[in-house]
């Protein structure tokens, strides 16, 4: 299966509810009236595409609405699949390995959002393409975190460097990047324990590893990579503000897109974020995670067929 077959089978729930439910509402013999622009933002704030985000898209709908004095609810069809695109298009960035080795990658997340499944995944991805990887068990609160993690860490074929439960997180993190850059791997990837997103001497213990890296290596990390839940809805675009805020992250990998029908958070996200997505994730195997790509991810969103009705997370 393809890519575009992936995402469509991926974004089943979130078709049924934003691609079927537009459909619907902008149906041929409908006409355009004040009614019917309280129906679409109805539904695509139910979808999650966010307050800011429907707010512009129905702005950009009226005006063409206007301009081309249209009349057929139909008509507003395609203009809503095109202005979704153009504003998910700006946050397509595929992560890349640096040149110099190793790629520094810090994952955070709150609690039970997939990091370390996120983790192994791309892991996993580079691993298959001879790539040596080296994952940081910087979550040391738990010493089940720590054995979960070693064990994706096998399966993906990555070397693993933890310290004992309890330990300093940014002492891990320091040991496995000299370990990483003396062994010569291509990609050291941290991970860290799930913070929750209102404590903010959490946030600083996050902040304490990110310093400590960069006076080892003044380029780490390369990349902080914020892992967001999509069944979590508008929490989820809370979480990357705060997030962003403390951290400066500078990609997003939304995951769990497969069991939700509230993947419109992607729009809400890059409307009022603009902060790169890098991976979507569509499923529970290794091989489950994709390279955002705008046009594919419409595509499917909006594609006919295959689709499941009316779904919840």
């Amino acid at each position: 299966m393809g890519l575009l077959g992936r995402l469509k089978e991926g974004l089943a729930k979130t078709r049924g509810l934003l691609a079927e439910g537009t459909r619907g509402l902008l149906r041929p013999g409908k006409a355009i009236e004040e009614g019917l622009w309280e129906e679409l933002e109805e539904l695509l704030i139910e979808a999650d595409v966010g307050v800011a985000a429907t707010q512009r898209l129905l702005e950009v709908l009226k005006e063409e609405a206007r301009r081309r004095d249209l009349k057929g609810a139909e008509d507003l069809y395609p203009l809503l699949k095109g202005e979704i695109l153009r504003t998910l298009k700006p946050c397509e960035a595929p992560f890349r390995l640096q040149k110099e080795r190793p790629t520094v990658v810090f994952v955070v997340g709150v609690n039970g959002v997939g990091k370390t499944t996120t983790i192994a995944k791309i892991a996993h991805r580079y691993t298959s393409q001879g790539r040596r990887v080296m994952v940081a068990a910087a979550d040391t609160f738990r010493a089940a975190a720590i054995d979960q993690l070693q064990i994706w860490s096998q399966r993906a074929g990555a070397q693993m460097v933890r310290h004992r439960e309890g330990a300093d997180p940014s002492a891990v993190a320091y040991d496995a990047l000299q370990a990483a850059s003396a062994r010569g791997y291509d990609l050291l990837l941290i991970d860290t324990a799930g913070r929750l997103h209102t404590k903010g001497d959490l946030m600083e213990e996050l902040k304490k590893t990110k310093r400590v890296l960069k006076k080892l290596k003044e380029e780490a990390p390369h990349e902080v990579l914020l892992v967001l839940d999509a069944t979590n809805g508008q929490n989820a675009l809370v979480q990357a503000k705060t997030f962003h805020q403390a951290l400066e992250v500078t990609g997003i990998a939304l995951v769990k897109l497969d069991g939700t029908a509230k993947g419109g958070i992607l729009v809400a996200i890059a409307e009022e974020l603009k902060i790169p997505l890098r991976f979507l994730g569509v499923g529970e195997g290794l091989e489950d995670l994709e390279d955002f790509e705008a046009e594919a991810f419409v595509e499917a969103l909006f594609s006919e067929g295959g689709a499941t009705s009316k779904a919840s997370a």
